[in-house]
């Protein structure tokens, strides 16, 4: 005989929930949930994105990056996008087999790669609806300027933490 099922709520019971008010879980936790309906968010806009537009929000990252310093090397793109290199070199290689950028060897050090927009590279570049950039752009323009240095700062904040490895 197979056990009774657990009772669970119904669906439409759970989801007619609301989350608590803010402040309710500790400034922490609050902030931890907007953190991840930021990164929820940047991976549905980005799928979206792809699937419309025939990048993913990173890959446009990285051609916007590269358009505004051609000839960027991949270390240093890695350090603008805040990824480790053999990240990158996925995303690049991606770039590169679909003719948005060009990989060139470095005149000085023949084992550094270099990297310029192609065509296809530009017109990524000048998109600008159904992109991530769009969408924060627009959050942005909501937010009175003398607040957003305070924003950048606390982001940057809460990367530098959750990069450190020593605890």
């Amino acid at each position: 005989m197979s056990r009774p099922r657990a009772e669970h709520p119904a669906k439409e019971e759970r989801s007619s929930k609301l989350p608590p008010p803010d402040g309710a879980l500790g400034e922490t936790l609050d902030f931890m949930r907007l953190l991840w309906a930021v990164d929820h968010g940047l991976q549905s806009r980005s799928k979206r994105m792809e699937t419309a537009l025939g990048v993913t929000g990173l890959q446009r990252l990285a051609i916007r990056l590269i358009g505004r310093q051609p000839n960027i090397s991949a270390g240093e793109l890695a350090d603008l996008l805040h990824l480790h290199p053999s990240t990158l070199t996925g995303v690049l290689k991606r770039l590169v087999d679909r003719g948005y950028i060009t990989r060139l060897r470095d005149p000085a050090d023949a084992r550094r790669a270099r990297f310029v927009l192609e065509a296809p590279g530009h017109q990524v570049d000048a998109m600008q609806a159904g992109t991530v950039e769009a969408a924060v752009r627009r959050a942005l323009a909501r937010v009175p300027q003398n607040r957003l240095a305070a924003v950048r700062d606390v982001l940057a904040s809460v990367a530098s933490e959750l990069a450190r490895t020593d605890r």
